[in-house]
């Protein structure tokens, strides 16, 4: 059986986490090679499935050439920059593999400029969709030469400017990466020390970047004196900032499920992991998106806010009076029953599915049928 590669971003955790979900629920019988700048981010894999190491194609290691950033990049590229052995490294490895292994697929998270490899090598990929501003001719030529586009969310979250050609081939799989197990809301603050009758408000922001800033959030603290708020993910500390004592900083935690199930209100980032657990939890939810590449979290808020599962505001509230009413519409807003319809029963088992048809598909021989003539 060919084999499939799949090459992993190794920024934050989503990534690696859907796929290896994915690769869970792949069949046994499938190889599965994995591509990513670190081996260490993956939750536990199949024996069957390989990690190639591979350089960064981000970060610079110190010797690249540092000359050639005159030379314009074209709209087709988005991170190609010239004089980086480690990135002649990366896409020799990749296009070595593509001529040894003869994979069937090629799945691709994220990288337009591998996906866009793939293609060139002759090898079908699948280009996993993210939010953001991607009309742009290197994402359209990743998304337009795939054999399948992969969406880790609902579809009701897709962006209005998907077309129907784009939609049709795309997988949508809420909730694809993420445990989406809900804890009991008493036993998971009994685990977290938290009173079973106190109001709990929560702050996540996730591994993708530096967080929230710490001093509207001690405004919000200081506004809801009854509420006791804990943070947890990175806060970018600020000199100016006088924080009340209803204010817990918690930092990297590893149970942000248990900390998601016991609150009774999020503020959250939009990454796709920490919706993915919002949406499950089913918690009334103030959305505040966070910068990135393609104000990718700006339209996934606005996705959120069409689909009447978030309330979503540009930034953090900035006074006492601010907070007070952004926290009673999140509340008043609140469609529980609309969050839990997010997620799939098995979005990995799902994806697996599709991933496997459509190599069949590819790889089948059609049937051209012959003509019938009729004579009249």
């Amino acid at each position: 059986m060919r084999p499939f590669g799949y090459f992993v971003h190794h920024q934050g955790r989503g990534h690696a986490e859907r796929c290896a979900a994915i690769a869970q629920a792949l069949p046994p019988t499938r190889p599965l090679t994995l591509f990513c700048a670190r081996d260490d981010i993956f939750p536990p894999l199949p024996d069957r499935v390989a990690i190639v190491r591979l350089p960064s194609l981000f970060e610079p290691s110190g010797d690249e050439a540092g000359t050639m950033d005159w030379v314009a990049t074209p709209d087709t590229l988005h991170c190609a920059p010239l004089g980086w052995p480690g990135i002649r490294r990366a896409m020799a490895t990749l296009s070595g593999w593509f001529d040894t292994a003869d994979p069937a697929l090629m799945i691709c998270d994220v990288s337009a400029e591998v996906a866009q490899l793939a293609r060139i090598c002759s090898v079908p990929h699948v280009k996993v969709l993210q939010h953001g501003d991607r009309g742009d001719p290197g994402h359209r030529a990743a998304y337009d030469g795939a054999a399948g586009l992969l969406a880790p969310f609902h579809a009701d979250l897709a962006q209005p400017d998907w077309d129907a050609t784009m939609r049709a081939k795309t997988c949508f799989a809420g909730g694809l990466g993420v445990d989406t197990r809900v804890s009991d809301r008493d036993a998971a603050r009994a685990r977290l020390g938290i009173g079973t009758d106190e109001e709990m408000i929560l702050v996540v922001a996730g591994g993708g970047g530096g967080g929230f800033a710490a001093a509207p959030l001690g405004v919000g603290a200081r506004a809801t004196p009854q509420a006791r708020w804990i943070t947890i993910g990175p806060v970018q500390r600020d000199w100016h900032a006088t924080e009340p004592a209803n204010l817990t900083h918690r930092g990297w935690v590893e149970d942000a499920a248990d900390h998601i199930a016991a609150a009774d209100l999020v503020i959250a980032s939009t990454g796709n992991t920490t919706c993915q657990q919002i949406l499950a939890a089913a918690r009334p939810w103030l959305a505040i998106p966070e910068w990135r590449y393609f104000d990718e979290q700006h339209r996934k808020a606005e996705a959120l806010a069409a689909a009447g599962v978030a309330s979503v505001r540009p930034h953090l509230p900035s006074s006492a009076d601010g907070w007070r009413a952004a926290l009673a519409a999140t509340r008043r807003d609140h469609r529980p029953a609309a969050q839990r319809a997010m997620i799939a029963a098995d979005p990995a088992a799902d994806a697996a599915r599709w991933l496997e048809g459509l190599a069949e598909r590819l790889w089948t021989p059609s049937v051209v049928a012959t003509p019938v003539v009729v004579e009249a």
